[in-house]
């Protein structure tokens, strides 16, 4: 059975290294949303880094679009599951490189450039439950403060979020090992097998 590991965020550096592929986490803490507009200007715009109103440093960056009700105190969000975070590889491990990420999560892990940087940096790749966005809100505490919401809307913005125990699966470690590679290859093994090609 793997361990459950409760992670108080923001991590350091010792955190993400007693982290392994498979270990099942409740994350606490502040984190914040980035999709494909946001990871664009971190990379491409050379004043982002000065402009982002929130320290990144030891955080995750959830690949996720929330869905979010205007009230009286601010926002609170309906619906935060995770969006496919492959698509967001190009950009990946500047974004880690440069802001001092400890941690990404989404759905569907990420590619060789982002594992790398995982390594070169000391982070890890949570995968969130796919389906379960209204669950997920639930593990929201608060919505802090957003970025960008004018510009690029609701989905796309910057959220600062506060959660408690939010559940996540490590699929990618710092060691190199990637959950995701493995049944890639089992998968491709199984199908060889099945086709006559072995």
């Amino acid at each position: 059975m793997q361990e459950k590991k409760h992670i108080q965020l923001p991590m350091t550096e010792r955190d993400v290294l007693s982290l392994r592929v498979g270990d099942i986490v409740f994350l606490n803490g502040k984190i914040v949303t980035g999709r494909d507009k946001i990871h664009k200007l971190l990379c491409s715009d050379t004043k982002a880094r000065q402009e982002v109103p929130f320290n990144l440093k030891g955080t995750v960056l959830y690949h996720c679009g929330p869905i979010m009700k205007k009230t009286a105190g601010g926002f609170e969000c309906v619906a935060g599951g995770p969006t496919t975070s492959m698509r967001l590889e190009m950009y990946e491990s500047q974004v880690i490189s440069a802001y001092g990420l400890r941690g990404v999560m989404g759905k569907g892990g990420m590619g060789s450039a982002t594992l790398e940087a995982m390594k070169a940096h000391g982070c890890v790749y949570f995968q969130a439950i796919g389906g379960a966005a209204v669950y997920l809100s639930k593990r929201i505490k608060k919505v802090i403060d957003v970025w960008k919401l004018e510009e690029f809307g609701m989905t796309e913005a910057m959220w600062l979020l506060d959660v408690v125990d939010f559940p996540a699966i490590l699929t990618m470690d710092a060691c190199s090992k990637s959950l995701h590679e493995e049944i890639e290859k089992q998968s491709s093994d199984i199908f060889r097998t099945l086709a006559g090609l072995r």
